[in-house]
């Protein structure tokens, strides 16, 4: 792979980085629109297993991401480079804000600023979620999977991890019983 490929990956994750906010999952669209659409490094279908390993491993879901597609697109320097560019834009960003927040946090203004972006975060997960939607398998297993899931993590509070580990279990098993029903 050359070098060419590493800066792209970097450029391509620095700006991710550097232009979306409310982490991870506010990530995926942009994340999906630049390495399935825009580079085409990836699958479309791959976007939903990317989220599941970021989910399921320790760390930001925005790192992980990066981390994942770089390492499938270019090895360990394509992890690095991908996982750097993601990284560097909330450094430096944060690093200022802590400076000049501290000067102006009392202001409407910048109050008001911050609800709109919330607002915009929140429109950009639930455009993440429609999308994942679209591509999720539609049949009674899959549903009773996700609502299952759902459940678990926002009524009970069940870990994250523990979810998707049985979720997996819970895939393998229905998919089994539907080929022995085939058979």
């Amino acid at each position: 792979m050359g070098k060419r490929k590493y800066l792209d990956l970097f450029l391509t994750f620095l700006k991710i980085g550097a232009f979306t906010f409310g982490g991870g999952y506010a990530m995926i669209p942009l994340i999906q629109r630049e390495t399935v659409d825009n580079h085409g490094w990836i699958a479309n279908e791959d976007i939903l297993e990317i989220v599941a390993i970021a989910e399921s491993t320790p760390g930001p879901v925005a790192i992980n991401s990066a981390t994942f597609v770089g390492h499938k697109i270019g090895g360990f320097f394509g992890a690095a480079s991908a996982t750097a560019g993601v990284i560097l834009p909330s450094f430096v960003i944060i690093y200022v804000i802590s400076f000049v927040l501290r000067q102006f946090e009392e202001l409407k203004a910048v109050q008001y600023a911050f609800a709109g972006i919330r607002a915009g975060v929140l429109a950009l997960i639930i455009q993440a979620l429609v999308s994942m939607y679209r591509q999720y398998p539609k049949d009674q297993a899959a549903y009773l999977i996700m609502a299952g899931a759902f459940a678990a993590v926002a009524l009970f509070g069940v870990n994250v991890l523990l979810v998707i580990v049985c979720c997996a279990l819970a895939g393998f098993l229905s998919a089994g019983l539907a080929e022995r029903r085939k058979a």
